[in-house]
């Protein structure tokens, strides 16, 4: 997803992150054979930071088709049974940071269901495969979810199919970059609020009464949130509405057992991106300005969302965690 990212006081405690950090795709104090010096990733070169090629896919794009395509964790992702005997449902979980999520779920040791516009369904049938080979329950469940009935009936669906619902990542979006507001049609506008605000609302409703105490809640946000792109002024306000909504419902929730977090990423590869995400001619330009000068791989965010839906985190509700490549937002 195009997300950037946040920065306030209600970040992950450093004793979070370190957890984090325990359960890395690759884990970044690995001994070499035979002990010794610890085996380190430069961040900086640890993935692509040439300028990507510009390319464009018809909405909503296929992660198999994009060039080079992104690293989700398929071949990295080591879990270590963090969230073993969990039950996930995933929200936008064929492609992009919603897959890692979802590949990160299972090989924690948690059944996961993802959702996924029906035109995604090749890139969604990898994520099934590669749930199943971790060794657990995978269910598939396409729908548009831009309607009421469309986000209770994959909840209901989810529920069913793998007995219940503790981990719920309402993660889907719409995106696309426009350089003048006059060129933001009504229907695009209603079209972002629906998939992005609406689907947050209606599928945290529609989970909350299956929900026990210990579960949790994640929604993913961006660093628009906070720091809106000047050709993204209808997506970026469907972030800060999503961020206010996983602090009121952090709040409200607590009563009930039930954290809510939101996860804020900064530029990511991901289809989002060839979707119409970037201003046509920009591609090269795609997250060359941050710190570490490379855009980010979702496979570099799955741990963030492990950590949040595991009991390690179990005094982190309502705060936003960020992975930005140094913008200085959380």
């Amino acid at each position: 997803m195009s997300h950037f990212p946040t920065s306030r006081r209600t970040v992950l405690g450093g004793a979070a992150f370190g957890l984090a950090a325990a359960g890395t795709s690759v884990p970044s104090m690995a001994q070499v054979a035979g002990g010794g010096a610890p085996s380190l990733s430069d961040p900086r070169t640890k993935y692509r930071r040439e300028p990507f090629p510009e390319q464009r896919q018809p909405w909503p794009a296929l992660a198999s088709k994009m060039d080079p395509r992104p690293d989700h964790g398929e071949a990295t992702y080591k879990g270590s049974g963090r969230l073993t005997g969990r039950k996930a449902l995933v929200t936008g979980g064929d492609s992009g940071i919603g897959r890692a999520a979802a590949i990160a779920f299972a090989r924690e040791g948690a059944d996961v269901a993802i959702n996924y516009h029906p035109s995604e369904e090749a890139d969604a049938r990898e994520v099934v495969d590669l749930i199943r080979k971790a060794g657990r329950k995978a269910v598939a469940v396409p729908a548009d979810i831009r309607t009421q009935q469309a986000c209770e009936q994959t909840v209901r669906k989810a529920i069913a199919e793998l007995g219940g619902l503790d981990i719920l990542v309402n993660n889907a979006a719409y995106q696309q970059s426009k350089a003048d507001i006059m060129e933001i049609s009504d229907e695009q506008f209603v079209r972002t609020y629906e998939t992005n605000v609406y689907h947050v609302f209606r599928f945290s409703k529609a989970a909350v009464p299956s929900m026990p105490p210990g579960a949790v809640i994640i929604n993913t946000v961006s660093v628009n949130a906070y720091d809106p792109g000047e050709e993204l002024i209808d997506y970026a306000s469907t972030k800060a509405a999503i961020l206010n909504l996983t602090k009121g419902m952090a709040k409200q929730l607590a009563k009930k057992g039930i954290r809510v977090n939101a996860v804020s990423p900064g530029p990511i590869w991901t289809p989002l991106q060839v979707a119409g995400g970037q201003l046509p001619g920009k591609m090269g330009e795609f997250g060359q300005d941050t710190p570490l000068g490379r855009a980010g791989q979702p496979a570099e965010l799955a741990t963030l969302f492990v950590t949040l839906a595991s009991d390690e985190a179990s005094y982190s509700t309502g705060t936003a965690v960020g992975a930005h490549g140094g913008k200085g937002n959380p």
